[in-house]
């Protein structure tokens, strides 16, 4: 059975991803930097359920120089890649006229270069296929910004237009290219906003709610499944209507 790879598989919205997946019968291989509690017990789940299966691979992705030799590791483990999610990525906040330097070259890292490296030798396997889905997870704050985010957001934009010319430069291999854009969801990564922050997206949403991480991971499904096959080259937002 074909795999299906979903970058920082171990927690939030990743974990949401493959377990989904997994739980619809799906070959998936999650990869993080190390596993979690909930990844554990997602991955005893969906061995107990008899159907799909959930693997993780342990990898830091930031360390680009070791991708190639990571994709050709999983191709060899586990067969052919159907489908890359790409989730990884860290959400670093704070006004840019404070940000260390630091910060700001690790969010470039891992939210671009080492998405795109990922997928170019990802990519690679699947043009030999002559199918495959790839799908990126982008953030609404890369189309309308948000206070304390700009290097954060200038990631996300960067992955909608990758998506785009990539969709247009595969397109005629079989292989789509989509982006979710998700919007505010309550997970770690949203634990730094204030109550007052928070309170404001609520009201500001068309469905008075955040989103779950399941919202996410259902999307991802239909991205990566037949009924999408027409669908490439788009964002599709999910945001309660925060941005409607």
């Amino acid at each position: 059975m074909p795999s299906i790879i979903v970058t920082g598989g171990s927690r939030g919205i990743g974990l949401a991803i493959a377990r989904r997946l997994a739980g619809a019968g799906q070959q998936v291989i999650a990869i993080a930097r190390r596993p979690t509690d909930q990844l554990d017990a997602a991955m005893a789940e969906i061995e107990a359920g008899g159907r799909g299966s959930l693997r993780f691979r342990a990898a830091d992705l930031s360390d680009t120089p070791n991708i190639p030799a990571l994709v050709r590791e999983l191709r060899s483990d586990f067969g052919p890649i159907a489908g890359l999610v790409n989730n990884a990525g860290i959400g670093t906040s704070g006004l840019l006229s404070t940000m260390p330097d630091s910060q700001i070259a690790r969010l470039i890292e891992l939210n671009v270069l080492a998405l795109i490296v990922l997928t170019k030798y990802v990519l690679r396997t699947m043009m030999a296929q002559g199918h495959g889905r790839i799908v990126n997870i982008s953030s609404i704050v890369g189309a309308n910004g948000f206070k304390g985010l700009a290097p954060y957001s200038a990631t996300k934009s960067a992955v909608t237009g990758f998506t785009r010319s990539l969709a247009r430069e595969v397109g005629g291999l079989g292989i789509t290219v989509n982006a979710i854009a998700p919007g505010f969801i309550d997970t770690e990564m949203t634990a730094e906003l204030g109550i007052a922050d928070r309170d404001k997206i609520v009201r500001r949403s068309a469905l008075r709610r955040m989103i779950e991480v399941d919202d996410v991971a259902g999307a991802v499904e239909y991205l990566l499944s037949d009924a999408a096959r027409n669908i490439t080259g788009t964002v599709l937002t999910v945001d309660a209507g925060g941005t409607a």
